[in-house]
């Protein structure tokens, strides 16, 4: 878990990631080194769960020797279906990571919301929708080892 307070920003007790996979994890289907490294550390501290409509169809391979629970969607609805997801889980519990516009609700639910703008860039309304955003998967993943750099970030 996840347990820092952050001035002007509130407490923050998290215990769950909801992530995109494609844009987010991954570039043209394929995991990105950065993240096939630290999500097992990251999945030390809380639990991963990733969504995605599989625009490639390979998450589930990709993703085999990670510690995640993997959910693809189906075409419709993807970004209500991810919202759903996170206030399931509860919304005061979930740090959301994503780039495209079917994440932008799931953002917008989270706790806190962390944006990747990557190789694919970053939907506008994705980008309105987060807390942070981040160059990269590993930038935005580092964030929830050192969490004292959302203090430095959030902090009003």
């Amino acid at each position: 878990m996840i347990d820092i307070t952050i001035p002007g920003f509130g407490r923050l007790a998290l215990s769950e990631l909801v992530c995109d996979f494609n844009g987010t994890l991954a570039c043209d289907g394929r995991l990105l080194d950065e993240a096939r490294v630290l999500l097992p550390e990251v999945a030390r501290v809380v639990d991963i769960r990733v969504v995605t409509g599989d625009t490639f169809g390979s998450a589930a391979d990709e993703l085999r020797a990670c510690p995640c629970e993997l959910t693809t969607l189906p075409p419709d609805a993807q970004a209500q279906a991810k919202a759903a997801l996170v206030e399931r889980i509860g919304i005061e519990r979930v740090v959301a990571i994503g780039n495209g516009r079917n994440d932008r609700l799931m953002m917008n639910a989270a706790a806190l919301a962390i944006g990747v703008i990557g190789n694919e860039g970053i939907a506008c309304e994705a980008l309105a929708s987060c807390d942070i955003a981040t160059r990269h998967i590993g930038d935005a993943l580092a964030l929830l080892l050192e969490p004292r750099r959302l203090v430095a970030t959030l902090r009003d």
